[in-house]
């Protein structure tokens, strides 16, 4: 059976006893990189198995020595290098595949950044996408914006921070002055959140120096959680 699990996105702390449980236990870990997947195991008391790399690039030949392992009968995990493989990560063409073939699966709950900031930034929790990385170019970053508009969910992302104060601004452009947070480094020693209209957390943000995991929440389309222009002290 292949086993899906998530790994800590930060505290090692975070890894839960039925995670523990599998990897101790499987024959093959696909992971995103040894080298991080090795020191989990370390840090756990965890023989080491055989690992194999499952990431961007390398989706069909090391999906192909997954589902041969999974014909021979062997156990086989999947996990990233922190939260869910699949969660903006190729771990999904490896389930799909196992899908396709028949072969069965199973996925274990965990820690997911998505769902921590969420609950960190105070929004609406009763309905809300996950959009991933948004583009890096202006007009397509501007592009990805205007597609949530209308939209009424909370909007959730990922960013790199170098591009935090880049994708505020444009948010706060294409979508208005909306309540917002900045999730920094969640779990870890130095998690940071910052919460307020974009507008103040663009300005906040234009020239910060981040190091670390971003995950940006901004409210839906909500006359509560978004205000005029005459109110937006910055215009």
């Amino acid at each position: 059976m292949l086993t899906v699990l998530a790994t800590p996105i930060g505290n090692l702390g975070d890894l839960t006893p039925r995670a523990r449980e599998a990897l101790g236990a499987a024959a093959l870990i696909a992971c995103e990189d040894t080298r991080r997947t090795w020191a989990l195991l370390s840090a756990n008391g965890i023989a080491r198995p055989r690992m194999l790399s499952y990431r961007e690039g390398r989706e069909e030949s090391a999906g192909a020595q997954v589902i041969a392992a999974l014909r021979a009968g062997f156990g086989v995990v999947l996990c990233s290098d922190g939260g869910y493989p699949g969660i903006s990560d190729p771990g999904y063409r490896l389930v799909r595949r196992v899908i396709e073939e028949g072969l069965p699966f199973d996925v274990l709950p965990g820690p997911c950044a998505v769902d921590l900031a969420l609950l960190h930034s105070g929004l609406p929790t009763s309905s809300y996408t996950f959009k991933g990385f948004p583009p890096r170019k202006p007009g397509a970053l501007r592009r990805f914006f205007e597609e949530e508009q209308a939209a009424a969910h909370t909007l959730i992302v990922y960013e790199s921070p170098f591009r935090v104060g880049a994708s505020l601004a444009a948010a706060r452009e294409v979508l208005g002055d909306r309540q917002a947070a900045v999730c920094i480094e969640l779990t870890k020693h130095h998690q940071r959140i910052s919460r307020g209209w974009l507008s103040e957390l663009a300005a906040q943000y234009r020239e910060a120096a981040i190091k670390g995991e971003v995950t940006l929440v901004i409210a839906g389309n909500h006359p509560k959680l978004t205000r005029s222009a005459d109110r937006d002290s910055s215009s």
